[in-house]
């Protein structure tokens, strides 16, 4: 089966994708950048699925890092056929008091690290004739609303689902396609706005695996460059 790597998936959403694709018959890489005893836990519970897996430590804000976690992963599973990039730093901070620090890290770690691997990625998919990339991306993302408390974050996965859909379109003849998951609060969030949802309840992090493994399966062959909201109706 086909090779998946999925960016910080030692633990949470991430974990839960990683040993879904495993579940599914993907061998998989597992990445994490401190987390050396989670992922390996992880890699051992793939690994028990029946499939290869393996666990590669990268900081995804050095570019070179970036590129050579996906090369390693191609290398090490023999092809490279889903990328998943879930990682990406959150922050719920005024506007006035983000730091240029922060600012910097929010952006390099949800944009900037997305935009390395998938350009590294996409020439591997196209030599073994496609693939599919799924971007972690944010509920309401698309509607261009000013957020005081999350401006950095919602500029970054504004601009994912901008790249995601750029890609798609490019990559489309190629037989890879593109897609966003969109989740928005879910039982790891680090803020539960749970007030603002219609369904008046947190989302599972089962029910976001569960929209990337669509995107990934064979029954989404013929779908790019759309965004899942995993929500429960936040934000509409």
């Amino acid at each position: 089966m086909s090779g998946a790597l999925v960016t910080g998936s030692a633990r949470g959403i991430g974990r839960g994708i990683v040993l879904a694709l495993a579940a599914a018959g993907h061998d998989v890489a597992v990445h994490y950048r401190r987390s050396a005893d989670e992922a390996e836990a992880t890699r051992a519970e793939a690994e028990a699925l029946g499939v290869s897996a393996v666990a590669l430590q990268a900081e995804l804000t050095d570019r070179a890092a970036a590129q050579a976690l996906v090369a390693e992963a191609h290398a090490r599973l023999g092809d490279l056929f889903v990328l998943v990039n879930n990682v990406g730093n959150y922050l719920h901070k005024p506007l006035a008091d983000v730091s240029l620090e922060e600012w910097d890290d929010v952006l390099a770690t949800n944009l900037d690290a997305t935009f390395v691997t998938c350009r590294t990625a996409v020439p591997l998919m196209r030599a073994t004739g496609g693939g599919r990339i799924v971007n972690l991306g944010y509920a309401g993302a698309q509607q261009l609303v000013g957020r005081p408390n999350q401006t950095a974050y919602a500029i970054a996965k504004t601009g994912a689902v901008l790249l995601t859909k750029a890609i798609a379109r490019a990559e489309a003849a190629n037989g890879i396609t593109a897609n966003v998951v969109a989740p928005g609060v879910i039982e790891s969030s680090a803020t539960k706005p749970l007030g603002e949802v219609p369904a008046g309840r947190e989302g599972r992090i089962d029910e976001v695996v569960a929209a990337v493994r669509y995107f990934v399966s064979p029954e989404a062959a013929y779908v790019t460059g759309q965004v899942l909201e995993v929500a429960g109706g936040w934000n509409l």
